[in-house]
């Protein structure tokens, strides 16, 4: 009895010796650097930038294979940071957020039937494309809200995404989720927008949903910047030629031109950079 115990206790000393030595041999020293990058960037680890994870694009920013404001999460601040770290010139991207472009909703948009699958936006479109009259309009099931990675989207009561522009960072996950469409990355200066995806004769939207473009023109005569255009039976707003004047969603009859409320939260310097969100 007393061998085995020494002959076990023999080979958990070996074993122990030749892990230790395995783990020093094998171990991957992390570029202090790029540690310090990594912590500065936001963590979701969304996959946007195509590195898939932070600490990958970290170590390529370092190696001057991406730039530092490759993420499209990353705030202009810590861009900065990231740039001065590298001793390099920050190169800031004009911020984007996610808008719907649709109006619709239940009390707005028409059923053809009564869905009672999978609450997926994705699989309710195998169905005939979806139980909306309107075959452009938004489905409702959230498969944005699934897909982003900040917590960004949430719900209404009348099963229409809502953007929060503080949170959403512009990665563009919801965008990809949307297999209608409908969620778009304008730049954040933009104001107002129109909120419809129908391409639909004006007669046909009309009938379909309550609030739908009709194509009626009146925002492109008031417009004096020349930044609206009908195509396709759906108003467009050009974002380098509107100075979100609003006199186009004054004369909508339909109150499709939707304007973006948002002031910016200013946070106080201690906490700029270390909110973390959904960490490594």
């Amino acid at each position: 009895m007393i061998a085995s115990l020494l002959i076990l206790g023999i080979l958990g000393l070996i074993f122990g010796i030749l892990l230790t030595l395995a783990h020093r041999r094998l171990k991957i020293e992390i570029n202090p650097l790029v540690e310090k990058v990594t912590n500065l960037l936001p963590g979701a680890n969304c996959g946007t930038c195509g590195y898939g994870r932070c600490i990958s694009l970290a170590e390529a920013i370092v190696k001057e294979e991406a730039e530092p404001d490759l993420c499209p999460a990353t705030e202009p601040e810590i861009i900065k940071k990231i740039a001065q770290l590298l001793g390099k010139e920050a190169r800031i991207k004009e911020k984007k957020t996610a808008r719907l472009l649709c109006a619709g909703g239940k009390k707005n948009a028409k059923e053809c039937f009564s869905y009672f699958g999978i609450k997926d936006c994705q699989a309710a479109m195998l169905i005939a494309g979806g139980n909306l009259l309107c075959k452009y309009g938004c489905l409702g099931f959230g498969s944005c809200i699934e897909a982003c990675p900040f917590e960004a989207i949430k719900m209404s009561e009348d099963s229409l995404p809502i953007i929060d522009p503080e949170k959403c960072k512009g990665c563009g996950k919801c965008v990809d989720a949307c297999p209608k469409g409908l969620l778009q990355l304008l730049p954040l200066r933009q104001k107002f927008f129109v909120a419809c995806g129908s391409e639909d004769k004006g007669a046909a939207t009309a009938k379909n949903c309550s609030v739908g473009c009709i194509g009626c023109q009146k925002c492109v005569k008031v417009c004096e910047q020349d930044a609206i255009t009908i195509e396709n039976f759906l108003a467009r707003i050009d974002p380098e030629k509107c100075n979100n004047c609003g006199k186009c969603t004054e004369v909508c009859p339909r109150g499709v031109i939707k304007q973006l409320n948002y002031t910016p939260t200013i946070l106080p310097p201690p906490l700029r950079g270390r909110i973390k969100v959904r960490g490594n």
